[in-house]
């Protein structure tokens, strides 16, 4: 996720209606490194590349995969594996969205954007953040 001092950067998905998440993303069936597939994910999403320090945070979820994301992976796996990163901005850059995947974003207080997301991981997620010093 992209954090701005107290904001957090959320984006709304295209499908399903009224989703929103942070950056979010999937190991493609060649990626290993999680680290590898946020970088890239964060590209893809944001536009952002360049520059960026990317953090694990040392957080790993466990989740069974809903029927509406089913279809990404294959017949056998039956839960996801989420690994939670953060990039910290020192200032708002421009935001270019995949149209494909989110129709629009927002920068948010932390409190505000993890009552926004939809996913429970995500907002845990959010809500975990240690704060950062100005």
């Amino acid at each position: 996720m992209y954090t701005l001092i107290d904001e957090v950067l959320i984006l709304r998905r295209c499908q399903p209606p009224d989703f929103w998440q942070s950056v979010t993303g999937s190991l493609r069936w060649d990626e290993t490194d999680p680290l590898d597939t946020a970088r890239r994910e964060l590209c893809e999403e944001t536009g952002l590349n360049e520059g960026l320090e990317i953090m694990a945070c040392n957080v790993t979820n466990r989740f069974p995969i809903l029927p509406p994301w089913r279809h990404r992976y294959t017949p056998d796996t039956k839960e996801n594996i989420e690994y939670v990163f953060r990039v910290c901005l020192p200032e708002r850059r421009p935001i270019v969205l995949n149209p494909v995947e989110h129709s629009e974003y927002t920068w948010l207080s932390r409190t505000v954007a993890a009552d926004k997301v939809t996913s429970r991981s995500n907002r845990d997620a959010i809500l975990a953040l240690p704060p950062l010093k100005r």
